[in-house]
């Protein structure tokens, strides 16, 4: 269900666990009102004039730190995000591989500062990989479900996605996020082996497996861009 106020289109999302009316700016800029199960339209339409102000400002907000998106130099100390903290730049003349991360810092070989961002995904595709594996794993076991594998790569503005086959797909930038918003990504797609859609059901199945999703949920949304820049 859809939501039109004016110029703004949100979508709407009932849940059974909800008191209040609670509104989110995404990642992507889009909008997300999640309300109590058979909330009167008019009172929905209220609460989003009301805060029109301060969605518009977010809006703005968004689209700003889309235009100031830092982009990396790669220059000796820059920092770089790995779990959510920053580790510091250092660059060498001479080791076996163009990057690699050593006692809390990334080393990249000068010779390697052209292809540098490319040094950088591939890294983080690859221990992202590994990272999100083994909480896969973890959460899967308490989920009763049994992916296939996971694909770690780019995929837009998503952070996630449930393919054919049961196979689950996380964009390689999750491995940036603070390790308890990059678990929320992780349950939130291996929910999806159960249900397919965002359906009541699903934000119940989640909230068994993670009490606290909406706090993690609202994280991603508001923060999710700092990651952006690499």
């Amino acid at each position: 269900m859809t939501l039109q106020v004016d110029d703004l289109t949100i979508a709407v999302r009932e849940s059974a666990q909800r008191r209040t009316l609670q509104l989110t700016v995404e990642r992507d800029q889009s909008l997300v009102l999640t309300t109590p199960p058979d909330t009167n339209p008019q009172r929905l339409e209220a609460f989003v004039r009301r805060k029109q102000p301060w969605i518009y400002k977010k809006l703005a907000e968004k689209a700003l730190m889309q235009k100031q998106i830092r982009i990396k130099r790669y220059v000796q100390g820059e920092g770089f995000l790995y779990l959510g903290r920053h580790h510091r730049l250092n660059l060498v003349e001479a080791q076996e591989t163009p990057l690699k991360w050593l006692n809390g810092r990334f080393h990249l070989r000068q010779d390697a500062r052209p292809e540098a961002r490319r040094h950088f995904i591939r890294w983080y595709s690859e221990r992202g990989k590994q990272w999100l594996w083994q909480r896969v794993k973890v959460f899967s076991a308490r989920l009763e479900v049994k992916p296939a594998g996971i694909k770690v790569q780019d995929l837009g503005y998503r952070w996630g996605s449930c393919g054919k086959g049961e196979m689950l797909y996380f964009h390689w930038k999750t491995i940036l996020l603070p390790a308890r918003i990059a678990e929320y990504v992780v349950v939130h797609e291996l929910v999806h082996l159960h249900e397919p859609n965002h359906s009541e059901e699903f934000w119940l199945r989640l909230e068994r497996a993670m009490p606290d999703y909406e706090t993690r949920k609202l994280w991603l949304a508001e923060h999710g861009m700092d990651v952006e820049g690499i």
